[in-house]
């Protein structure tokens, strides 16, 4: 079996030194071409497979990946993913595995941008990046490629960047199941509200563009004649508001029942339902972050789509570590699964399922 085979038993078939060898296992130089076809000829017929993670162990040499996200509020989505990644970090403790977390404000170019360079500047062995627009971060991935710096994307997949891996969800799938199911309860309707976050008048997260065109996609082929409606609660504005904004608007649509956000905010409606005492209305929104959890216990979100962002942390400091230390292939693209939460069952849906 392979483990059983000794670097001896390998010089002994391809007739060559015991260095050779451990110098073509290792990708060293100063090896005949000769004797490296003799090495490689005998590694063929004997089978061998090398213990990547002997190997690595015996190097004892240190790595840092950075997890390159946007700035975040307690018990959110981000959170969860620095928990995940913090608890890959601690189960590949024996390799040196060293995970920082830089912050970049989110609908700031500058402060991608600077980051970024910062980010370069301390020469990381791998990094793990949440984008912003495609522009600007082609900007920053063009310079991880020059530097031959691995890089995941998180969140939002942009293939046209070349990553070495992507983890999150098929975001136009994700809105069109939104959309089912949403519809499994509104069919009956004749207007439904979608609630957005924009900045200058476009949503700023390709995920959430995304989203909206599986949504909508749904919409259009099942329920035509039901118009949608959209109410834009600008970032960074005040509880009131937001709350004027919405009085505003379910007043001038009193027969509206049914609420969709295609982002983690879905509390901030929910919550103004509750507030105001709203019973006939409910809203659907993504992730279980701590705020939309109590609104779903409470009645004013319907249901939660949930997508593992502990897992998602975990397995992007996972890949890293297969691809940097134990220079093994990973998947080059990998969905998260799309999950439905009621208040029925919120309870039992475990964060860390690792």
């Amino acid at each position: 079996m392979t483990e059983k085979i000794r670097i001896k038993d390998i010089a002994e078939m391809a007739g060559v030194s015991v260095g050779t060898v451990d110098r073509v296992l290792h990708n060293r130089p100063n090896v005949s071409p000769p004797a490296r076809e003799k090495v490689e000829k005998a590694l063929k017929e004997m089978n061998y497979q090398p213990n990547m993670y002997a190997s690595a162990l015996a190097y004892n040499k240190s790595y840092t990946f950075y997890l390159f996200i946007p700035n975040h509020e307690q018990e959110t989505y981000w959170e969860e993913i620095e928990e995940g990644a913090n608890k890959a970090m601690e189960s590949r403790r024996d390799f040196n595995i060293d995970v920082r977390i830089m912050y970049y404000e989110r609908f700031s170019d500058e402060s991608f941008t600077e980051k970024s360079e910062e980010c370069l500047a301390n020469n990381p062995d791998g990094v793990i990046v949440v984008p912003a627009e495609l522009d600007i971060t082609r900007q920053f991935t063009d310079k991880l490629h020059e530097s031959n710096i691995p890089f995941i994307m998180l969140d939002s997949y942009m293939p046209d960047l070349l990553p070495l891996s992507f983890y999150g969800q098929d975001s136009f799938s994700s809105g069109y199941f939104a959309a089912k199911i949403m519809m499994m309860v509104a069919a009956n309707d004749t207007e439904i509200m979608i609630m957005k976050q924009m900045k200058s008048g476009r949503v700023v997260s390709k995920q959430q563009a995304n989203r909206e065109v599986g949504f909508r996609h749904y919409m259009r082929d099942h329920f035509p004649d039901i118009k949608i409606l959209e109410v834009n609660l600008p970032l960074d504005s005040s509880k009131t508001e937001y709350d004027t904004i919405l009085d505003d608007f379910f007043n001038e649509h009193p027969q509206l029942h049914h609420c969709i956000t295609l982002n983690s905010k879905a509390h901030i409606v929910g919550e103004f339902l509750l507030r105001t005492n709203r019973r006939d209305v409910q809203i659907m929104g993504y992730d279980m972050v701590g705020k939309n959890a109590e609104c779903l216990r409470q009645g004013s979100i319907s249901f939660l789509i949930a997508q593992h962002a502990y897992q998602q942390g975990y397995s992007c400091v996972e890949a890293l570590f297969k691809a940097i230390v134990l220079k093994k292939k990973v998947q080059p693209v990998n969905y998260m699964p799309i999950e439905l939460l009621l208040k029925e069952n919120v309870d039992f849906y475990r964060r860390t399922q690792l």
